[in-house]
């Protein structure tokens, strides 16, 4: 058996949590490893960057960012993902600290749940070639750089024109996505057991822009029609410069985020608690 981590390193609380784990893991004889930087705070060996993901479980300790690292290193290998909780807002780690152990000895015995969540893959086409494929769990983003005025953004569903969005940005997100930059962006929170693709324009300069939900087996194509600098953005992390006539299409992914599941009803939990739904309001 081997377990791989990522540890945000930037919070103590989940560091010394992550010793503690794996100090257990070790009276268990299993084979255990961190990126470099996390084998360092940790005391274990270190994984090359590329063998990461080629484990039979990944722990993170830290927040959604963590794991959102973590399904870009696992999610072509399939490795399943604890998450453990250490982050701020958090909608898609499922563990809490003191759950930890529980979970792992649930894994290791064989009885653990395993959640899959779709993800979407981003082609970049230039000059009728695709380019670049990525593979993303939140979101897919193509918008104006910094230094660029609002562009005017030319979206195709199955072929088909949809609309033409003046405005910052275009995003496709998927239902775990929802809670995450389209949120922001105004866009409405979907159940992660939904498939479902959903399409929402970042700060448009039109009345008539209204995020869209239409189903995971569409193909969405999108382009920039003026002029300017843009960007194509995948969960952050990675950011490739869109050149003209450059168009981006937006397909559901072959490939799934795997979750090691602690509670069947902690989506619905969270946004309880995150939205202070569950607590009384007076008018």
């Amino acid at each position: 058996m081997r377990i791989h981590t990522i540890v945000n390193l930037f919070r103590p609380d989940a560091v010394e949590s992550a010793k503690e784990a794996f100090d257990s893991l070790r009276a268990r004889n299993v084979t255990i490893g961190a990126d470099r930087d996390s084998a360092a705070a940790l005391g274990i060996p270190a994984v090359a960057a590329d063998e990461l993901g080629n484990a039979d479980l990944m722990i993170t300790f830290g927040g959604d960012g963590t794991l959102i690292r973590a399904a870009h290193l696992c999610s072509e290998s399939g490795t399943p993902i604890l998450g453990v909780y250490f982050g701020r807002f958090g909608f898609v780690t499922q563990c809490m600290p003191t759950e930890v152990g529980a979970a792992i000895s649930s894994f290791l015995d064989g009885q653990a749940q395993i959640e899959e969540r779709m993800m979407v893959q981003t082609d970049l086409i230039r000059e009728g070639r695709t380019v670049a494929s990525l593979h993303s769990l939140n979101e897919a983003v193509v918008q104006r750089s910094a230094t660029t005025r609002i562009l005017t953004f030319d979206v195709k569903v199955d072929g088909k024109r949809l609309s033409r969005y003046p405005a910052d940005g275009v995003m496709v997100s998927t239902p775990t996505g929802s809670t995450a930059y389209s949120l922001s962006a105004g866009g409405p929170v979907i159940d992660p057991g939904i498939n479902g693709l959903l399409l929402t324009a970042i700060m448009p300069h039109t009345l008539s822009a209204r995020p869209l939900v239409i189903r995971d087996d569409a193909v969405i194509d999108i382009q920039i029609e003026t002029r300017g600098d843009a960007v194509l953005s995948c969960d952050g992390q990675s950011r490739l410069h869109l050149l003209s006539g450059d168009s981006v299409r937006i397909t559901k992914s072959p490939r799934m985020t795997r979750l090691l599941s602690v509670d069947q009803h902690d989506f619905l939990s969270k946004l309880a608690n995150r939205f202070q739904w569950s607590k009384s309001s007076r008018l």
